[in-house]
């Protein structure tokens, strides 16, 4: 069985990322292991919200976005039948998931953790003290056996590493993602902007990153991906409805599809595991709140560790659950509200007509989402 860890991390993304950093920054042993290759890309809107710049800040890293050269975020740009409404959207960044996973994933490796690349993870059998994770290896298929005292799953909206016999509800109304990366060229969408561009059947947003590629982030009805044929296809449709401008090789941009979008696990925690990031629950974002929720949840994490280390307790996990309800899902209820809204053309233009005649108002929301709220517990 070998070395007993403090702390297996399955899954090197934001959450995952960050929850090693702060655990090893406590002296704890950190074992993370990502099922890909890294640098990666992956279906993402790459926007960072002033919540998650004031977690970064809370855990010694407040700099890391200006390090990795990210973008400032100044406005968000909504479409729809031609018009287009301008909102005030500061304090937030853009930085492509490439570069902002390797850096706290690098910032982890500095604090000590240790980090397996293509590493798959998969939760085992517990004991009183331990939890086995049984990981293997996706270039050749090796596999072993770890203990560690405690597990941190952080494998994404579709994992198999959900504590004990618990489930995963998919919402029947949620939608689909899409996403992909066109090259830096000269495609018409101003840098520091979000461009959210409103259609029937989905939307999708548009960001220059620090490098210069346009992002592009989508989600769908999956009736609608059906009737166009493809995420390329979707993604034009709901463009030429906004009058927004084709960016240049737009067709011939390598498309990806995310599964749907809102999901929730029945439980959040199991003996000496607990779910942090979107394994623990997602809802469809909209200007970056989707990277917040995951580091608000990487970084409540390691109070919750720490204890567990010495005393497991069921109290433990029901006071993990309070706490991503307090931290995470409350704020995720207003994004879930506004996906509901966009999902009905004509309350859809009613919003639209809203943001153009009182912009002051949707900013409001939009600041009450990005307000800083950092978890009650001790951080660092």
């Amino acid at each position: 069985m070998g070395r007993i860890w403090d702390v297996v991390v399955i899954g090197g993304g934001v959450a995952g990322g960050l929850a090693a950093l702060d655990c090893a920054r406590r002296g704890l042993s950190v074992l993370v292991v990502e099922k890909r290759a890294f640098p990666r890309w992956k279906v993402c809107g790459c926007c960072f919200n002033a919540q998650a710049q004031g977690v970064l800040e809370a855990v010694g890293h407040g700099d890391l976005m200006a390090r990795c050269g990210a973008q400032p975020l100044q406005q968000l740009r909504i479409g729809l039948h031609g018009k287009t409404a301008p909102l005030s959207l500061p304090g937030g960044w853009v930085l492509s998931r490439e570069r902002f996973d390797q850096a706290l994933l690098e910032a982890a490796a500095a604090a000590g953790a240790t980090v397996r690349f293509q590493t798959r993870g998969q939760l085992g059998p517990s004991c009183s003290a331990t939890r086995s994770v049984r990981l293997t290896s996706s270039a050749g298929g090796a596999q072993e056996e770890v203990n560690a005292r405690v597990v941190l799953v952080a494998a994404g909206l579709v994992n198999h590493c959900s504590p004990d016999h618990a489930s995963v509800e998919t919402i029947a109304t949620s939608r689909v993602g899409a996403g992909c990366v066109l090259p830096a060229t000269t495609h018409g969408y101003a840098g520091n902007v979000i461009h959210m561009a409103l259609g029937n059947g989905g939307y999708v947003g548009l960001v220059q990153r620090e490098d210069g590629a346009l992002n592009l982030a989508a989600a769908f009805d999956r009736s609608c991906l059906a009737a166009a044929g493809s995420a390329a296809a979707a993604a034009r449709s709901v463009l030429e409805l906004a009058g927004f401008e084709l960016p240049a090789g737009f067709m011939a941009g390598q498309w990806q599809l995310t599964p749907a979008l809102t999901r929730r696990p029945s439980a959040v925690a199991g003996h000496r595991c607990l779910l942090i990031g979107d394994a623990a629950g997602y809802v469809e974002p909209f200007t970056g709140e989707g990277m917040a929720w995951a580091l608000t949840a990487g970084a409540a994490a390691a109070p919750f560790v720490v204890e567990g280390l010495a005393d497991w307790s069921p109290d433990l996990e029901r006071r993990w659950l309070q706490t991503l309800e307090s931290l995470v899902v409350r704020r995720q209820r207003v994004c879930r509200a506004l996906a509901t809204v966009l999902q009905r053309p004509l309350l859809t233009s009613g919003l639209f007509s809203l943001c153009r005649a009182w912009p002051g108002l949707p900013e409001r929301i939009v600041r009450r989402v990005n307000r800083v709220q950092l978890p009650s517990a001790e951080i660092g």
